[in-house]
């Protein structure tokens, strides 16, 4: 069982950036994948990015996010840079055994945080 909870959510101006943690409970953080996906209002939710042994980031959001993860501390992070208003949602933070872009492939959710860019 992986508990999973998210921070760094918030309001930023079009331009700026954001950082989301994700910390996760459990000893074998470091054999999940990792991910974010997040979630605009009347859409379904959609992957951002990835990252087990490699990254993978929806094309959305290529040379402007990047994924990393600290396998000492359990975290995982998503650096958001160059923010559109098309990138307002909650992001979820999600952990699986397989390498996947597809949510129903995922095992653990976090329970959102809200990121809003105001234009």
């Amino acid at each position: 069982q992986v508990q999973l909870v998210e921070s760094g959510g918030g309001l930023v101006q079009a331009g700026g950036s954001l950082r989301l943690s994700c910390a996760a409970s459990g000893r074998t953080f470091s054999s999940y994948t990792m991910g974010w996906f997040r979630q605009a209002p009347g859409k379904e939710r959609e992957f951002v990015a990835s990252i087990s042994w490699k990254r993978i980031y929806a094309d959305p959001v290529k040379g402007r996010f990047t994924i990393s993860r600290d396998n000492v501390k359990n975290t995982v992070y998503l650096q958001m840079n160059s923010l559109k208003p098309e990138d307002t949602a909650v992001y979820y933070c999600a952990a699986t055994t397989k390498v996947a872009v597809e949510p129903s492939l995922w095992d653990y959710w976090g329970q959102g945080t809200q990121v809003t860019v105001s234009s």
